[in-house]
Parts: structure tokens; C-alpha cells; sequence
């Protein structure tokens, strides 16, 4: 089964019910979406989405068991594989040995960490939004290794050579595609 970004949603709320971690698949699950589109995968895009929605799935409830126990989850679920092997992806060399293997997969892996410090760039502004941030404003809280410490740069750099992408090319896709997002503020 592949659900579609509504039953993903469905599912993430059963098993997160704090608002942060929903608020954060919402958001993942646009980024991919966004970079589906961009990326030439359109057609693909609401898979994208359910995977960015599920990636965290068992964070909340099993966080000492991330990207683990989620496979078992959506295996029970009867869940496809290719959603279970992206979703398990992310947590590669840190909870997994799962390498991610497909475009989307390494978009996942490079970017999940990467709202999160785009998310807090933004608490930080007077407005506090993204709409108004610009990528250079982004690079200056990147470099700053105090801010939003608990966002891994090595996890995000290793992301962008995954993809083969120059780090400033991920920040400003990165941000363009929460900008779009309507689940951003």
C-alpha cells in the first residue's frame, strides 16, 4: 500500500500528537513534494510528500528506535517497500545502515535536517517567517556551528554529495521550496 498524503497524514497523527512533529512531517512532506516537481519526478510527487509526512513516524514514541521500528510499523501496516526503504533511509549512519539509493531518498536524508534549521532561522527573525529570509541570511546561521546546534551541518553536507549538489545550491532550493510551502509560516 501506498498511501496517499492524506492517509500519510492520518497515520503520522495516530502515532505523534505533539504538534512540533506533526508541524515537521507537514513540512518535510511539502519540501518533498516541491523537490519532486522540481526534480522532474511531478509525477511522482504525492509519493514524495507521503515519504517526507512518514519519515519520522516512530520518532515520537521510539526515539531510541528511529528509522527501526518504524519499518516494523509500516510493514504491519503492509506498507510498500519503496516507501519503508526511503523512509528508513534517512536515518543512514545514524540509526540504519540503510543507504539512501534513489534522487528522493538522498533529497530526504539532505534536507530533513535542514528545515530544521531553516525552522529556526526563521524564530529568529523579526518576522518570524521564511517568506522574507534571503539565502544569504541563511548561510550566516549555517556557518554559526552554536546556532540550532542540534541540526547535524555533516549530516546536510553529506546530503548535498549524495546528490552531487554544491551545499549553497541545497540551501537555496531548500528555502525556496519551505517559502512555498503553506504550512510554513
Amino acid at each position: 500500500m501506498i498511501p496517499t498524503p492524506q492517509e500519510a497524514w492520518n497515520i503520522l497523527i495516530q502515532y505523534n500528537e505533539g504538534e512540533f512533529h506533526q508541524k515537521h512531517g507537514r513540512i518535510v512532506g511539502d519540501v518533498m513534494k516541491w523537490y519532486a516537481q522540481e526534480l522532474g519526478y511531478g509525477e511522482e510527487a504525492d509519493f514524495w510528500e507521503a515519504v517526507g509526512i512518514l519519515h519520522d513516524l516512530d520518532y515520537e514514541k521510539y526515539p531510541d528506535q528511529h528509522c527501526i521500528k518504524s519499518q516494523e510499523m509500516m510493514r504491519e501496516m503492509g506498507m510498500d517497500e519503496r516507501l519503508i526503504h526511503a523512509t528508513a533511509s534517512h536515518g543512514f549512519g545514524i540509526t540504519v545502515d540503510i543507504k539512501p539509493e534513489h534522487e528522493m531518498e538522498k533529497v530526504l536524508f539532505a534536507t530533513d535536517e535542514l528545515t530544521g534549521l531553516i525552522g529556526a532561522a526563521a524564530m529568529m527573525r523579526p518576522s518570524k517567517s521564511v517568506k522574507d529570509m534571503e539565502v544569504k541570511s541563511l548561510k550566516k546561521k549555517y556557518k554559526d556551528k552554536r546556532f540550532a546546534a542540534g541540526c547535524s551541518r555533516d549530516v546536510i553536507e553529506q546530503g548535498a554529495g549524495m546528490l552531487g549538489w554544491e551545499l549553497d545550491a541545497l540551501l537555496e532550493k531548500t528555502l525556496q521550496a519551505m517559502k512555498d510551502s503553506n504550512n510554513v509560516d
